[in-house]
């Protein structure tokens, strides 16, 4: 990893790490989860998803060591109810949102699809990152875009990137499956008209 200013990449990685010291499981997910598998554009949004126990808050707060503010009584509740709640790196005043693991099946399916993707340049020590699948960043900015009423730009022009730069290496008999199921096909065929994608021959 660079040894200059901190990115909100390196700042996952972070997070990431010390989340797998004390035995968690994770992926990174949101706008910047997107932006590496799509279109590179500026966020500062932090998303993880996280299967992390409430007796392990203690233990996790001590691996992000002081950069971070942890409230552990808000993360412990978040868990317990299966909430979310969020972290500060104070260096550069970001937030991190954590998403504790839902329990719906394509909560599931996205958990057991989430990949690892190295981090670093070329010539330098890489490090890990568990990431969510293209395919679970398509369906879940979906999701979020019928949520909040179909009103935010940034989330179809992620989708649209996302389905643009993955074309025919994309799972799409899984994507058309989870789409059917969480009833938004007629978004999924919105979205690849506008990046002028299609289906590959099966």
């Amino acid at each position: 990893m660079s040894d200059g200013p901190l990115d909100p990449l390196q700042v996952a990685v972070r997070v990431g790490t010390a989340l797998e010291s004390v035995g968690a499981a994770y992926f990174l997910g949101g706008s910047l989860a997107s932006s590496l598998q799509g279109e590179p554009r500026s966020t500062n949004d932090i998303d993880f998803v996280i299967e992390l126990a409430p007796w392990s808050v203690p233990r996790f707060v001590a691996a992000l060591g002081g950069d971070f503010a942890v409230d552990p009584v808000a993360l412990t509740n978040a868990l317990r109810r299966g909430g979310t709640t969020n972290i500060f790196f104070l260096p550069l005043v970001m937030k991190i949102d954590l998403f504790a693991r839902g329990d719906k099946p394509f909560d599931e399916a996205e958990f057991q699809r989430r990949r690892t993707v190295s981090i670093g340049s070329a010539g330098a020590e890489s490090a890990k990152l568990w990431i969510k699948s293209p395919e679970d960043s398509v369906l879940r900015k979906l999701l979020w875009y019928e949520e909040g009423g179909r009103v935010s730009e940034r989330q179809w022009r992620d989708v649209v990137a996302l389905l643009r730069v993955g074309g025919p290496t994309l799972e799409w008999v899984y994507l058309d499956t989870w789409a059917n199921r969480l009833r938004l096909s007629e978004l999924l065929e919105g979205a690849m008209r506008d990046a002028g994608v299609t289906r590959p021959p099966r």
